[in-house]
């Protein structure tokens, strides 16, 4: 009896966890050239929610949004360049993989090589005043009963060496 109420338990949760599976999605198109727009849009263009996923391969409701897009556009006939655009101005650069240089994405693209730049001049700069300090306290420290301390170190040196 056991035995067959868990048998009942399992085949229950196991159908039960279909239920969650993602819909395959079924596109059809006029020639291959579409096909094939489709196919590189949905794997070049970043899904903004999941954000290091693409559209193709995001399982959000808004990468499903944005394939349906792509293939509404597509099946109208617009360029791949048409549909780029229009996902870069509904949804920004951030769409695109690789964003173009403008004065809103230069620091990402110049802020690390000025980062290690300022870090590497502080580095320098402190290393020659710390250097530059401890020479004029050094000098501060010597006096003259020190120079006649090292003077008589020296004869004495001197002497020994004479014998």
């Amino acid at each position: 009896m056991i035995k067959k109420t868990l048998i009942a338990l399992f085949a229950t949760f196991a159908i039960s966890a279909t239920a969650f599976a993602a819909p395959i999605e079924f596109h059809e198109f006029d020639n291959v050239d579409q096909e094939q727009q489709f196919k590189e849009l949905s794997n070049t263009l970043r899904c903004p929610k999941c954000q290091n996923n693409t559209i193709g391969d995001s399982n959000a409701e808004l990468a499903v949004d944005l394939r349906q897009k792509v293939y509404e556009m597509t099946k109208d006939g617009k360029s791949k360049q048409d549909i780029i655009d229009y996902m870069i101005a509904r949804y920004g650069n951030f769409v695109t993989y690789n964003p173009p240089l403008t004065l809103a994405t230069s620091i990402l693209w110049v802020g690390p090589f000025a980062v290690v730049v300022i870090g590497f001049g502080l580095i320098i700069l402190r290393s020659r005043k710390s250097k530059s300090k401890a020479a004029v306290e050094s000098d501060k420290d010597w006096d003259a009963d020190k120079e006649a301390r090292l003077k008589a170190l020296l004869d004495e040196e001197n002497d020994g060496d004479k014998q």
